[in-house]
């Protein structure tokens, strides 16, 4: 994404109207996943955030209008979504998060989340919009995202991540050394479904064995019946009313 002529954005509504964001008309659009990713975090009031590689801002604003009081930064190496994510209201670092600038060396996060890429572009092809393709193609490898997060994370600190399912294995291996307490919360599109995405939670010196928690089921029955809104009851809430996901 190049321009930024409100012709070729929208403004869209989350949690059900509470949250307004500008978004690209065309490319890389936030959806589900940030929602849900930002439900997953117990922040309090007065607690600091970061969100790599935030896009317009949706994770962490997301985040914010469900508990006010937060300090809210955000890093995004795309210029034109770093713009958007400021005209939405978050503070934001133009940078890659491989090469955080001083300013940001100098910060601890109580809470870091991340929304990586998901697909791997040394396997597969790659979308025609550029914005779109490094927000859902990787270059950056996952032991990159978890080492920034430790970095930045206070002690005690949380490290809160959504990923596809099979990359399950390279989260775990990557808080090898940098992070403990590992959880997992499987996403399941409908009951009796395999698991397609993560919520990932680790904390800086946590202690705790690895925790698999029961799976996050978000549609009602076993498969796609009719068109219209199928979310179970606990997910309508999360998505139109900004309701927590865990605690």
């Amino acid at each position: 994404m190049t321009s930024t002529s409100d012709n070729d954005l929208t403004c869209d509504a989350f949690l059900g109207g509470k949250l307004h964001l500008w978004q690209p008309r065309a490319g890389y659009r936030a959806g589900v996943d940030p929602v849900l990713l930002a439900a997953s975090v117990p922040a309090k009031a007065g607690e600091t955030v970061l969100d790599l590689g935030c896009g317009v801002g949706a994770a962490a604003l997301c985040l914010g209008a469900r508990v006010p009081g937060l300090d809210l930064v955000g890093v995004e190496r795309q210029g034109a979504y770093a713009a958007l994510a400021r005209r939405n209201g978050l503070k934001v670092f133009e940078t890659d998060l491989t090469n955080l600038p001083t300013a940001l060396h100098e910060l601890q996060f109580d809470h870091v989340l991340a929304n990586p890429p998901f697909f791997d572009r040394r396997a597969g092809r790659s979308a025609a919009d550029q914005g779109r393709e490094r927000a859902r193609g990787h270059d950056t490898p996952l032991a990159a995202w978890i080492d920034a997060a430790a970095r930045r994370l206070r002690y005690r600190g949380y490290l809160h991540m959504i990923h596809r399912a099979e990359r399950l294995p390279e989260l775990l291996a990557g808080t090898t050394g940098r992070l403990g307490s590992p959880e997992v919360w499987p996403i399941c599109p409908r009951i009796g479904r395999p698991a397609e995405l993560v919520i990932f939670r680790a904390r800086k010196e946590g202690r705790a064995q690895f925790c698999l928690h029961p799976p996050i089921i978000l549609h009602k029955g076993a498969r796609h019946e009719r068109d219209g809104i199928s979310y179970v009851p606990e997910i309508e809430a999360v998505l139109r009313h900004g309701a927590a996901l865990l605690n």
